[in-house]
């Protein structure tokens, strides 16, 4: 789609800012106005549609997606997202260590794994089953019930953030590390990807992999920085 207008504008609308093309409000996909809950992120995805040129790129606005999520997705299919992203408590991928003869691989992990997970057990007062290899092993039901509550607290735009976040890194401890602004993605990335960079430390670097995981790097950011604007 070619660019149709010249300016881009918020404007406090009841407890919302709401983005405008040349003075006429915008709206998301199924037609709802598209005003988000604070200023600096309706900012954030005005300079998103200001920064396009000629043509149109929605990938090059990836918080006006997380934005039309909320608002379409999230209010009309709350239980089901909430659903999607609390099923993490019981595989996330933090839990599955290496096989037991990969004893290097699995200290590695324990070093960099184990307190995301320690934090978790505090903060949430939960428990963790550590498996080894592949194999299915169901995590304590109290655990289970205890993160999804914390998801199903969480309001439209969190939610939005969640989904793609649990989505990117496979884990919702490290999603809720970003939540509760105890962790950064400087810190998490590298240990949501560790497997695949302890690969490359052993076989050399693929660079087909390393552009996957840079695009999905770059999603991964832009859903954090969406979680943050979208409460401060």
């Amino acid at each position: 789609m070619k660019r149709f207008y010249k300016k881009v504008s918020v404007s406090p609308v009841g407890d919302a800012f709401a983005i405008s093309l040349d003075g006429r409000p915008m709206k998301t996909p199924q037609r709802n106005p598209l005003a988000v809950p604070r200023s600096g992120l309706a900012d954030a995805i005005a300079a998103e549609w200001a920064a396009q040129v000629e043509d149109i790129i929605p990938a090059s606005m990836p918080l006006t997606g997380l934005a039309q999520g909320a608002l379409d997705q999230v209010d009309n299919e709350r239980d089901r997202i909430v659903s999607r992203i609390a099923a993490f408590a019981d595989s996330d991928m933090l839990y599955y260590r290496a096989d037991r003869g990969q004893q290097a691989l699995i200290d590695h992990q324990a070093e960099h794994w184990d307190p995301l997970l320690d934090w978790a057990r505090q903060h949430y007062d939960v428990d963790f089953n550590l498996i080894h290899g592949i194999r299915y092993e169901a995590q304590p039901e109290e655990t289970i019930a205890r993160l999804a509550s914390v998801v199903e607290a969480q309001d439209g735009f969190t939610v939005a953030a969640m989904l793609s976040l649990v989505g990117l890194s496979g884990s919702l401890i490290a999603t809720l590390g970003l939540v509760e602004q105890t962790h950064d993605t400087k810190t998490l990335w590298p240990l949501v990807n560790l497997e695949e960079l302890w690969q490359e430390q052993q076989w050399g670097r693929d660079d087909q992999a390393v552009a996957t995981r840079d695009i999905k790097q770059a999603e991964f950011q832009a859903a954090a920085r969406f979680l943050d604007l979208s409460r401060s």
